[in-house]
């Protein structure tokens, strides 16, 4: 533990040392060259426990060169920039396995004073390439000039490896410490190298990352000036108990094997999908003006299953009263013996029926995937599984859905935008949206002027779906930050089926379709619902 101390006071120092250059150095750096001045860094004593293990100018890319991590190419052109790899407290864990923070940063020629730390995924485990291109559209922070950092959050794995969490620094750096160490590190070299003061600091991410942008909000307000949240893994003990129990309410009205299990891949048919979304459609697409096959007032659409039931015998394009019962049981969520909600309701949405992706839709198809086989119970134990959740300590200390005093950080400006594709399979987007009222409630007008909450109406988990998945939050928040302007409408882009865009707006409001050409951003408006809302 003290060598782990000893590292954060390290960068501490090395933060405090820069702090205290002359205004004139720091104002007026002396001339050095990028290639030499990464070279430099790569001597730089840091401490022995922030050790700097490589240091590389990388020249210019075009657009469509650099590879982003889920596949594809960037599509925008990078500038030249010193990529810094290292690690932080390096050391021998449990079963004598490699343990350390791994990180990397980028720092460009073309410095415009920013710093960005982008979150990550899954279980973490790998260091993914510091572009900062969540919540940016098609574009990069890199490309952008920001300097951006990344890390594997203190284990190496697969993104879905559990294993490390046998290690107690390991786990405690999942869960929380990364995202600190890593910042201060990040921020002392990446100042150390340009011989300046950062002058604002970010963080994006979604999924875990969107989690790790919420603890750093929560616990380590004085970080950033403004964050991106994006669909986060909030509190996954739960969201997997709600998922769980859906999968079993629809194996309820699924047909049953020889020993009594459920074969969910035998409930709901092309046929019964595609009447659960033409029905979705018909009760609530054109509340926004516009029947174009998406549902963009999400504050009002009550899809009800039961007007697709069939008068008789089961047959295509209706649900029988099983069905229509596992529907609604499972998108309500789950409740405990005494009737309290353990999980948040699941938003019907276009992409719920979904059976091309990797991961179904929230209607289960019967495959096994990358969550692993098919569940076949038909019954589920919620108290049972609900207490073994409370009594996960490391869970519980990952979890940031509970903390909403953010008195701290909206005190010195921060600000903070949330998005959450309202198709997303693995998390509700309204139990990130109950957080956001949570948060509203405890911390009153200041809230409303420093958050907005922004459902894309489509998407699935962080992007893709039948929707309009590429927008520019990250400068949104950070237009909010440095010049004041209050975000409204964020336009968004889709290139499927054809090009397009449309505004996002600032829930409960929602793009209302005024006339003209529909694929134009121009031709909506950003609309308060009238009436009742969810």
């Amino acid at each position: 533990m003290e060598r782990i101390l000893g590292s954060y006071r390290m960068v501490l120092g090395v933060a405090a040392v820069v702090a205290a250059m002359p205004a004139q150095a720091q104002q007026k750096p002396a001339p050095q060259s990028p290639a030499a001045a990464c070279v430099a860094l790569a001597r730089a004593a840091l401490g022995d426990d922030v050790q700097i293990t490589a240091t590389t100018l990388v020249a210019p890319a075009a657009a469509g060169k650099t590879p982003l991590p889920f596949g594809g190419s960037l599509k925008v052109a990078l500038p030249q920039y010193c990529k810094v790899a290292g690690v932080i407290a390096p050391r021998k864990g449990v079963g004598g396995r490699d343990y350390g923070i791994g990180f990397e940063i980028a720092l460009p020629s073309n410095w415009n004073g920013r710093f960005l730390l982008q979150g990550g995924g899954g279980l973490n485990g790998s260091i993914r390439a510091p572009l900062g291109v969540e919540a940016v559209g098609d574009d990069s922070a890199l490309a952008r000039g920001f300097a951006v950092a990344s890390h594997d959050s203190g284990h190496k794995g697969a993104v879905f490896d559990g294993s490390f969490r046998e290690d107690q620094r390991a786990a405690l750096d999942f869960a929380e410490a990364s995202v600190r160490t890593v910042t201060v590190a990040a921020k002392a070299i990446t100042t150390r190298y340009y011989r300046k003061a950062i002058a604002h600091s970010y963080m994006a991410g979604c999924s875990t990352g969107g989690r790790e942008t919420m603890l750093a909000m929560q616990r380590y307000p004085e970080m950033f000036d403004g964050v991106v949240i994006g669909a986060p893994a909030m509190r996954t003990g739960f969201s997997n108990l709600g998922t769980g129990y859906a999968k079993v309410m629809f194996n309820q009205s699924a047909p049953r094997d020889a020993q009594g299990k459920a074969l969910p891949e035998r409930n709901f048919t092309t046929a019964d999908r595609q009447a659960i979304k033409a029905g979705l459609l018909q009760q609530c697409d054109a509340l926004d003006g516009l029947a174009d096959g998406m549902i963009m007032n999400v504050a009002q659409c009550r899809f009800r299953p039961a007007a697709l039931q069939c008068a008789g015998e089961k047959q295509d394009g209706c649900l029988s009263a099983a069905q229509v019962g596992s529907l609604e049981r499972a998108f309500a969520g789950p409740k405990d013996a005494s009737g309290r909600a353990l999980y948040a309701p699941v938003p019907y949405d276009t992409g719920i029926v979904d059976v091309a992706g990797p991961v179904s839709g929230y209607i289960v198809d019967g495959r096994t995937d990358i969550l692993g086989p098919p569940n076949r119970e038909v019954t589920i134990d919620l108290d049972a599984q609900a207490a073994a959740i409370r009594a996960d300590w490391m869970q519980r200390l990952t979890d940031t859905d509970s903390w909403t005093n953010l008195s701290t950080y909206l005190g010195k400006g921060g600000k903070v935008l949330f998005y959450h594709g309202v198709s997303d399979a693995w998390f509700s987007a309204f139990d990130t949206l109950d957080y956001w009222r949570r948060a509203g409630e405890a911390n009153g007008a200041g809230w409303a002027d420093a958050s907005r909450f922004y459902m894309v109406p489509g998407m699935g988990h962080c992007a893709g779906g039948d929707a309009f998945d590429s927008f520019d939050m990250l400068g949104a928040v950070v237009d909010w930050v440095e010049q004041g302007k209050a975000p409204e409408a964020v336009v968004a882009h889709r290139t499927k089926p054809a090009p397009a865009a449309r505004p996002l707006c600032p829930y409960p409001s929602y793009a209302r379709f005024k006339g003209g050409d529909p694929s134009a951003p121009e031709n909506f408006q950003c609309t308060a619902p009238t009436g009742e809302t969810l």
